[in-house]
């Protein structure tokens, strides 16, 4: 995941979105006898502690994935990625793409066999829209839903838009049409969570969540791991995997030596050290697979000297991107010349020139903006974060290339991902304070795999992800109309003439495409990795670990 405006949302792609379960004081699920699939030891790479387990609150990468296996919604991604039932058998589209109406499984149930309702998801819904998750992910991905925005500004406690039709039946009115709607319910903020639970054990009640997935929390222990059981009350049946272990290990070394010493089933999900994978590479359980994933250098389009665009286009223009792949990251990603990822629909392979190495022209555009040969450019700092190793090798090449290429220094600062993180939020909320980033180093993930949620939510004027405020009238005439074109044929090729725009003006400077690298041992059967995460084949209760 994605740096957002209140959030890093490192969604790696690699999100599991699957599942559910857990269990809480009062009215917890009994333990389950242990089931005949053996234990899936699966390492949480790159964190000391997971961040969250609450579904509005899904953020890092690492929680987003074991909230998909503890939690699930109306609607799931299958191992196509495509839209399949979950807590909804099936749904009716009406009103031209503007009102959803779900009819809820009758034999829906929490981990502690309570039933699931209408009403629950209603709760769900409400409660995720509150003021007190008003720095949460339903505001981003869910504000469409009619009086959403009323309820996380305090001025209504029910979202008018989700009404309670009976107890197999929900509605979802939407304020305009969207045929995206169903992707962006496959995101936590709007999964299932008990009312009674969270009643029972208001601040602790994460520890043993549970919900209406394939999993449950057996225990949570902070700064070690968090442990999943089988949730015996799944829809789909309960899963045959006995329990999934999972260490938070902060080193992605130390998690490939633990996998080498056979102490895990799965490494890499979220970090895996590049500087190992030539020597894993020709192993039959080394696994590698492009992801929906881009990193790009954000510009604070409202703050001198990159608020002209021709100073932009001139540090895109001296970026030598195959050097920086594949000599400084030595080929672990895929250059990135397009917003769009490949295999996304909408990917337009033609928008890769835009961008392109053109050290003259660099230079040319520098100059007309006023910096011949960088003469007189202000002094900049180039941001960065501590969490990705790579991160501290790809300012210093950038640095030395921008010397070379335009002949402008520029100053590399490294910060606490944490302090990142607030520095990023005060930059969105105040782009031309003194202390708002200048440019940086960020990520975006997609939560869904449709281009609106890398072309609209990132850089239409004033949505809550376009950190460097990057702002064009037909850019966003052309993303306003996309987002309602229910005809797809004729929905990408706008998306794709806004992307044009935006790669033009250097709204982004996108550098790689992630790659995922994981290890997966041969004992482990059902799953699979797509470019959007490590799912299931088929479905949950039919992977297993072997001896």
């Amino acid at each position: 995941m994605p740096h957002n405006k209140k959030w890093i949302w490192m969604i790696s792609i690699l999100t599991i979105l699957s599942m559910l379960l857990a269990a809480c004081s009062a009215g917890a699920p009994a333990t389950p006898a242990a089931a005949t699939g053996g234990i899936l030891r699966w390492s949480l790479e790159g964190i000391n502690e997971l961040p969250a387990l609450d579904p509005p609150l899904a953020g890092a990468s690492q929680s987003v994935g074991v909230i998909s296996l503890v939690f699930e919604g109306l609607v799931r991604l299958d191992g196509g990625l495509n839209i399949a039932p979950a807590g909804a058998e099936s749904w009716d589209v009406k009103d031209g793409g503007k009102t959803f109406i779900f009819h809820i499984r009758k034999d829906l149930k929490f981990a502690n066999g309570d039933p699931v309702t209408a009403e629950d998801f209603s709760y769900s819904l409400n409660r995720a829209f509150s003021p007190d998750f008003a720095n949460g992910n339903a505001g981003y991905y869910l504000s469409n839903i009619v009086g959403s925005t009323d309820v996380t500004e305090g001025k209504a406690t029910t979202v008018s838009g989700v009404k309670v039709i009976d107890p197999q039946t929900l509605e979802i009115d939407l304020q305009q049409p969207s045929v995206y709607f169903l992707y962006q319910l496959t995101f936590p903020a709007s999964f299932a969570v008990s009312k009674k639970a969270i009643e029972a054990n208001p601040t602790s009640w994460t520890d043993t969540a549970y919900g209406t997935g394939p999993f449950m929390v057996k225990e949570w222990k902070h700064n070690q791991s968090v442990t999943l059981l089988p949730n015996p009350n799944y829809w789909l049946g309960k899963p045959q995997i006995a329990e999934i272990d999972m260490p938070f290990i902060q080193d992605p070394a130390t998690a490939l030596k633990l996998y080498q010493t056979n102490e895990l089933d799965i490494m890499g999900t979220y970090n895996f050290p590049t500087d190992q994978i030539s020597s894993v590479s020709s192993s039959p359980e080394f696994k590698q697979v492009n992801q929906f994933f881009v990193t790009y250098i954000g510009f604070n389009n409202a703050k001198p000297p990159f608020n002209d665009v021709k100073v932009r286009q001139a540090f895109a223009k001296a970026v030598d991107k195959a050097t920086l792949i594949n000599k400084v990251l030595e080929g672990a990603v895929v250059q990135a010349d397009t917003i769009i990822p490949p295999g996304m629909p909408g990917f337009n392979d033609a928008a890769a020139k835009i961008q392109e190495l053109n050290v003259a022209e660099a230079k040319s555009l520098l100059a007309d903006a006023g910096y011949p040969d960088g003469k007189d450019f202000p002094k900049v700092s180039f941001t960065i974060n501590n969490q990705d190793p790579n991160y501290a090798k790809i300012a210093a090449a950038l640095q030395q290339m921008w010397k070379e290429n335009l002949g402008v220094d520029i100053q590399v600062s490294t910060e606490e991902l944490a302090k990142f993180n607030d520095d990023l939020t005060a930059t969105a909320n105040n782009p031309t304070d003194n202390a708002a980033l200048t440019f940086y180093i960020s990520v975006w993930g997609a939560d869904y795999p449709d281009p609106q949620n890398f072309v609209s939510q990132q850089l239409r004027t004033d949505i809550g992800n376009n950190n460097g405020h990057y702002s064009n009238a037909e850019f966003d005439a052309l993303v306003d109309k996309a987002d309602v074109e229910p005809d797809q044929t004729k929905r990408l090729p706008l998306y794709q003439q806004a992307e044009q725009i935006a790669l033009t003006e250097v709204g982004w400077l996108p550098l790689y495409y992630g790659k995922a690298n994981l290890l997966i041992r041969s004992t482990v059967n059902g799953l699979v990795v797509t470019p959007q995460g490590l799912f299931p084949s088929v479905d949950w209760t039919k992977v297993t670990v072997g001896k």
